[in-house]
């Protein structure tokens, strides 16, 4: 059963870093997390950022949504559960770096690019998706479209970063970078946005 996998990598977890480095998570408890980046990712079940940068624990701040998108910055009292995510990164562990993690095959920009052509409506889903309106361009029988779409929207999510002041403040004071990344599921390849729009490979095969 999918559950007692899950209960085996937690009993295979704390073996590791509980019985073998038992000084692990006490040092993180007693001193506090201070992980230096932020990654903002999709949920798909595909991505893990923490699996693909190998990264151990304490060392990234992950907030995880549909499609990895960064809402703009709108102070009202509505729930915004990515944006109080960026405010405490950002205000409070002062992190360096914020990544938005975007990738291939993402069935939320597939959603946006189905617009009015969707078969159903979906109560949040598709005004969440609204946010990246803007990378809209491509159709739905063209991949290398889809595939821009799924970058447009990173460099959307990057824009909206700048729309929150002290985000905004921390990057034009040089203590505060973004990046825009975009993981390619079929060739393992990861690229990164470049100022001016192009992207280049950051991490590939061979």
């Amino acid at each position: 059963m999918p559950i007692n996998k899950l209960i085996e990598g937690f009993q295979a977890f704390r073996k590791t870093y509980y019985e073998s480095q038992p000084d692990f998570y006490r040092s993180l408890i007693e001193n506090g997390q201070r992980p230096d980046v932020m990654v903002i990712a999709c949920s798909d079940s595909r991505v893990n950022p923490s699996i693909i940068a190998k990264a151990e624990p304490g060392e990234l701040f992950i907030v995880r949504n549909v499609a990895n998108l960064v809402p703009p910055y709108e102070p009202d009292s509505r729930y915004h559960g990515t944006s109080a995510a960026l405010e405490y990164a950002v205000q409070d562990l002062a992190v360096s770096h914020i990544i938005v993690l975007g990738h291939s095959h993402c069935g939320g920009i597939r959603r946006l690019l189905e617009g009015d052509e969707a078969e159903e409506t979906r109560e949040f889903i598709d005004s969440w998706m609204s946010i990246v309106d803007l990378a809209r361009g491509g159709a739905l029988d063209d991949e290398a479209e889809i595939r821009a779409a799924e970058r447009n929207a990173v460099t959307v999510s990057l824009n909206n970063l700048l729309s929150f002041p002290w985000v905004r403040d921390r990057v034009y004071d040089n203590k505060l970078t973004l990046h825009g990344w975009w993981f390619d599921l079929e060739a393992g390849e990861l690229l990164e946005h470049k100022t001016g729009g192009a992207w280049t490979e950051l991490v590939g095969q061979g």
